[in-house]
């Protein structure tokens, strides 16, 4: 009876690291999606907020990010990109409950890497309209604008930025679920 309680105990200290693996997995792939819901939904927030009024000369000049089709392109990116992160946590939470199967992290790969390509595509367009430095100030494009609508390029700025950190987490989630897909396969 020893011996089977010893058998038993072994066998779940050998199944229990896999299982801890899996649960650390989970957990990081549910953290970084409520990451990139987050930066996605304050990157998509300020750019359509972006937006200031001037008098320049004693002409009335307004910003928008409307004005622009690749911030229009930019924004769409994002409220995509941030769609997209909530049905991906949703299924991440449903998938991770059940046994691991490879088509699943395949599909969740290929998910993140078109989730992924939209947001750099969008931030690759908002980025190349003009380059507004640290200070607001103009190196390129139509942004020379930047020398009256100070608050506007900073507030795109912004958003840009917030963009590329949550591409970044979609090539982290991208790179676990090849990972994932890799390990089980074979």
């Amino acid at each position: 009876m020893e011996n089977f309680g010893a058998k038993n105990r072994q066998n779940q200290n050998t199944q229990n690291p896999p299982m801890k693996y899996d649960k650390c997995l989970l957990s990081t792939q549910i953290l970084l999606r409520i990451l990139a819901i987050a930066f996605t939904l304050a990157a998509t927030s300020m750019i359509l907020t972006s937006k200031q009024a001037v008098t320049v000369f004693g002409i009335e000049m307004d910003a928008r990010y409307s004005y622009s089709s690749a911030f229009k392109f930019f924004a769409i990116a994002n409220m995509i990109g941030c769609a997209f992160s909530v049905l991906s946590l949703i299924l991440a939470s449903v998938l991770g409950h059940k046994t691991p199967d490879p088509k699943n992290y395949f599909y969740m790969f290929i998910h993140d890497l078109i989730t992924m390509a939209l947001l750099l595509a969008g931030c690759a367009a908002a980025t190349a309209v003009g380059y507004v430095g640290k200070y607001g100030e103009s190196h390129s494009g139509w942004m020379p604008i930047c020398d009256h609508v100070d608050k506007f390029c900073r507030k795109v700025s912004h958003s840009i930025m917030l963009s590329y950190v949550a591409m970044i987490l979609y090539l982290c989630l991208t790179i676990i679920s090849a990972n994932q897909s890799r390990k089980d396969i074979v």
